[in-house]
């Protein structure tokens, strides 16, 4: 069933504002738009982040694939996703200056509140990203509002840039998402220390020995006595978390689709798109 669109008032802006949307950094801040104030494009997803600890919201797929590359990369330490282009009264001016007719909410006629799907901090620097598929970039109204979109963040000294599903590494992607859930594992607790690094050496023979994952993880609970499935988790818990490095990854049977993880690059994921 299709969502349904809440309409866009002025009440309901200034409330959005008194809320703190668009607000905070790190675990404080607050989206200004959550999954049920918009329609949205594919799956409306939510997580939580590695880098922020807290529930993030996605509106669409492409929106959720960017910010898995992003939680995993190294230096970026905050990731705010529907950020608010306020004061409204600014983007309005430079949609008047260029000619370009400001956004409005199609039921009420009020200008709503434009945001960027992702205000990133990377190395103390921000960057603000769109993320949209390629084919919108085809449509002359998109690209009029990312004019205004642009030329906001241009004036507040912010690198601004758009990001399409041809600039991601959907390998590696795919990858994090297979791991994401198990950064934090109720097991490391439950085991202890000396169980975890005799899980970890024990799993790393098996897997350098040329095994496959799940073969590995299936000989390795066996070996230490442990429940089946435990040894998968932690595998992924151990990507997650990085302790082990890339180049040990690329030594586990690289052949194997789900031991390709690669390193990804920053600087890639915030080059300007489109």
């Amino acid at each position: 069933m299709a969502k349904r669109k809440r309409e866009i008032t002025d009440a309901k802006i200034d409330r959005f504002i008194k809320e703190g949307r668009g607000q905070g950094t790190g675990a404080d801040y607050l989206p200004w738009l959550r999954v049920q104030d918009v329609p949205s494009t594919g799956r409306s997803t939510r997580g939580v982040g590695w880098t922020t600890g807290r529930q993030h919201t996605f509106l669409s797929d492409l929106e959720r694939d960017y910010f898995y590359a992003l939680d995993y990369a190294d230096e970026v330490t905050d990731i705010r996703e529907q950020y608010p282009l306020l004061p409204l009264e600014e983007t309005k001016l430079i949609a008047d200056k260029l000619g370009i007719e400001h956004p409005k909410d199609p039921k009420s006629g009020v200008d709503i509140v434009m945001t960027t799907d992702f205000l990133i901090t990377y190395k103390d620097k921000e960057y603000a990203r769109t993320v949209k598929p390629a084919k919108d970039l085809e449509n002359e109204r998109v690209l009029a509002k990312f004019e205004i979109e642009r030329v906001y963040w241009e004036t507040h000294q912010v690198d601004w840039g758009i990001v399409t599903e041809r600039d991601l590494p959907y390998t590696s992607i795919r990858n994090v998402e297979w791991v994401h859930k198990e950064y934090s594992n109720a097991d490391v607790a439950t085991l202890g220390v000396f169980a975890i690094q005799s899980l970890e050496r024990t799993l790393a023979t098996l897997l350098l020995s040329g095994a496959t994952i799940a073969k590995a993880c299936l000989a390795c609970d066996e070996q230490i006595g442990l429940e089946a499935g435990t040894s998968l988790a932690m595998f992924r818990h151990f990507i997650a978390r990085k302790i082990w490095a890339v180049n040990m990854h690329e030594k586990i049977n690289p052949s194997n689709s789900a031991n390709g993880f690669s390193v990804i690059k920053t600087n890639d994921l915030l080059a300007k798109g489109g």
